[in-house]
């Protein structure tokens, strides 16, 4: 079986997301871009007014992260310019003195109880134990990843070893969380579908297979599974949430069927293995929900992140 039509689809749509998110070109690219600077400044001088003396009293910032191979580490770090090439090694520079959480509840779970706290979780999994920050006036949502304009968004995958087997249990499920029925579960659950999803017919396939792979990735896939197994009985499927560097290890063993990755595949392990994008996903800068401040620049966040800026009342200035 063959995925490379949903691949191009897919793949078109981003090279549509990408360039709206450069800003086009012309009159148009440069209203936008005014449009941006506006919010920008609005907020900040919003933040600076009524904001300023509330974020002085939450005193320094604690700094929440994910673990080293998390896909959503990976991705964050990648677009918000944390990870520098020095030489031919690629260094991550968050702060040492971050605290590191092993997966997205324990990041939301920190920030929760932390009114200082900040950390970075999947979109989809967003509640509302947290509050979201708006990126430079522009909200996290579904609408705004397509369009571009929320610029901290990346991939999910689904990771095989080569093309799955025709009539094999590993294919037929891909159809079914690649259709017009499992995205709209994604979409439902908080993401970007792909709009050239087809119709599916169940397979009548049984066996077993396990997905291993991004916590990120898992709050979704466990609702496909479950949506699955109502149209096909007969399937075992077995979920291991381990991260997306261990998925994608594991799709190239053998040792699962199917990795779950919440971050674009390097070059070494396209080698290896073969990306589906199954939806699209926005990262979400959170804070607890005391917490007054609403926005945040990509500048603030490198520096809050890599440790130059220690303060909430840095934030207002």
């Amino acid at each position: 079986m063959k995925f490379k039509n949903v691949k191009l689809a897919i793949g078109a749509s981003l090279l549509a997301l990408s360039l709206v998110a450069c800003g086009g070109s012309g009159n148009n690219a440069k209203g936008g871009n005014d449009q941006a600077a506006n919010n920008t400044q609005n907020t900040a001088n919003a933040s600076k007014g009524a904001e300023a003396g509330d974020l002085d009293k939450l005193g320094q910032i604690a700094v929440i992260t994910r673990e080293d191979g998390s896909g959503t580490r990976g991705a964050f770090t990648e677009i918000t310019g944390l990870l520098e090439k020095n030489g031919d090694q690629e260094v991550d520079n968050t702060t040492a003195s971050a605290s590191v959480q092993n997966s997205t509840n324990g990041v939301m779970t920190t920030v929760a109880g932390n009114p200082s706290a900040i950390g970075y979780i999947s979109l989809g999994s967003l509640n509302e134990t947290v509050k979201a920050l708006t990126l430079e006036g522009v909200e996290a949502t579904p609408a705004n990843i397509l369009s571009g304009e929320y610029k901290l968004a990346r991939p999910f995958l689904l990771v095989t070893k080569g093309e799955p087997k025709e009539g094999s249990l590993e294919a037929d499920f891909m159809k079914f969380v690649l259709s017009k029925d499992g995205q709209a579960i994604a979409e439902e659950e908080g993401y970007v579908k792909n709009e050239q999803a087809e119709d599916y017919t169940p397979g009548n396939v049984s066996g077993e297979i396990t997905v291993a792979g991004s916590t990120s990735v898992t709050p979704l896939m466990e609702k496909l599974v479950e949506a699955y197994k109502k149209v096909n009985s007969g399937a075992n499927i077995q979920i291991q949430s381990n991260g997306s560097s261990a998925g994608i290890t594991a799709a190239a063993e053998g040792t699962a069927q199917i990795g779950m990755s919440s971050r674009d595949l390097k070059d070494e392990e396209k080698d290896k293995v073969q990306g589906t994008v199954l939806a699209q996903d926005g990262i979400a800068v959170i804070v607890n929900k005391d917490n007054p401040a609403e926005d945040i620049t990509m500048e603030q966040i490198k520096n809050i992140f890599k440790g130059d800026m220690t303060a909430w009342g840095d934030l207002a200035k």
